[in-house]
């Protein structure tokens, strides 16, 4: 057991106060060959729970290497990430891919599905690999998908749904189990202006429900959306101002 589980009913007015996550003064370098890059510079946020965050950076400006940070598939070079005040770099691997599969709740832009399966085994895959039994992995995947209005696509293969579908599907296996973070990399980013929207209208959805989601996009109108949005480039973040 880690920090990192559901607080009890009488801590949870002192937990609502821990940011879901905060980075602390995080750098990190790689080496290439005899040369070190600089992939990010001295990078703090905090994002408080219920927030919904966009960060918005061009290719190349390291919010590619941020996102991994942030969903613990990378580990800094300095600095400090805790995730709902937990200090990711004191976990071993096991504790990471715990965080990995219940706390953060992915959606790529690649939907990552699989062909084969029903949209509700789909879901239920996080719930699978924590050993939750089959009645209530069904139950709980049904519910997810009845959350992001795909009740009555439940049997329905990847393959028969449409783009922006495919990517609600997505979005219900990264709430199935209940994370204190929705990461979403790129999410529109295969799709049309209809299903880009129909998305977007599904993050605001989350965020009005008190749920936290940080995006990270390329694309102005899809940060726009968000409550907060931060700019990342050359590795450091500014924080967008109201005009």
């Amino acid at each position: 057991m880690t920090t990192l589980d559901v607080p009890a009913p009488d801590a949870a007015a002192a937990a609502r106060d821990v940011p879901v996550l905060e980075l602390v003064d995080v750098h990190k370098t790689y080496a290439q060959g005899q040369l070190e890059v600089h992939a990010l510079r001295g990078v703090s946020l905090r994002v408080a729970r219920g927030d919904h965050l966009a960060i918005m950076g061009p290719s190349g400006s390291g919010k590619s290497t941020l996102m991994h940070i942030l969903g613990c598939l990378d580990v800094p070079s300095s600095g400090r990430y805790l995730l709902a005040g937990a200090d990711v770099g004191g976990l071993d691997e096991r504790e990471l891919a715990r965080i990995r599969n219940r706390e953060i709740g992915f959606v790529f832009q690649q939907f990552n599905l699989l062909p084969t399966l029903s949209a509700w085994r789909n879901v239920e895959m996080p719930l699978l690999y924590a050993g939750v039994g089959r009645p209530e992995r069904r139950r709980r995947a049904l519910e997810a998908l009845d959350r992001v209005g795909l009740g009555d696509r439940v049997d329905h293969r990847p393959g028969e749904l449409s783009g922006g579908q495919q990517q609600r599907v997505s979005v219900a296996r990264a709430l199935v189990t209940e994370p204190a973070l929705v990461l979403a990399d790129e999410p529109t980013g295969n799709l049309d202006s209809a299903s880009t929207e129909d998305v977007l209208g599904l993050f605001d959805e989350l965020h009005a429900g008190g749920r936290t989601v940080v995006v990270i996009t390329h694309e102005r109108e899809v940060a726009q959306r968000a409550a907060r949005v931060v700019h990342i480039r050359d590795g450091r973040l500014t924080e967008e101002t109201a005009p």
